[in-house]
């Protein structure tokens, strides 16, 4: 698959003068590992949007409170004050579970495995239920789906939240 995305960049990109901007933080780790060594530049849409959108966006009318469910990749590559800045654009008060964590979805294992999931995030779905958010964010559609299973709250991309807001 490494080499599939390279030659798909290399066609696409041939001067490699654009950063590739990935909306799933667990690709965006894979293609950074698998693309910065040929020269090209990965950027996160946390990142992307944190850094290059946030202050250029009108007054966004604040839902009431959102609880986040941060990645192991947005973690490992220090994207989660990214994830938090856009959460208190779209939202009055932002939840961090204290007790989240890997929500072991890993890809399709979530999808072949529930019981993994089920296990790894029951003291997170606790606590989210008792937060009772209005709404419920990640940065990563799989683990989007996790969450969502073990809670029974549907949590969406965190910049999805946020074009809705400014939408309105």
């Amino acid at each position: 698959m490494a080499e599939r995305v390279l030659q798909e960049v290399r066609s696409a990109l041939p001067g490699k003068n654009l950063p590739i901007i990935s909306d799933a933080s667990s690709c965006t780790e894979g293609f950074a590992h698998t693309l910065e060594e040929q020269g090209y530049e990965v950027v996160d849409l946390l990142a992307f949007t944190s850094k290059h959108l946030l202050d250029k966006l009108p007054e966004i009318q604040k839902i009431s409170s959102i609880t986040l469910h941060p990645t192991c990749s947005s973690t490992q590559m220090g994207l989660n004050p990214d994830l938090q800045k856009i959460a208190q654009t779209v939202a009055q008060q932002v939840n961090t579970p204290v007790n989240w964590g890997c929500c072991a979805f890993a890809g399709d294992r979530g999808m072949l495995h529930p019981e993994l999931t089920d296990s790894a995030t029951a003291r997170e779905a606790a606590e989210v239920r008792e937060l009772d958010a209005q709404a419920h964010a990640s940065c990563n559609r799989t683990c989007e789906l996790g969450m969502s299973r073990a809670t029974g709250k549907e949590y969406r991309h965190v910049v999805e939240l946020l074009a809705e807001a400014v939408g309105k």
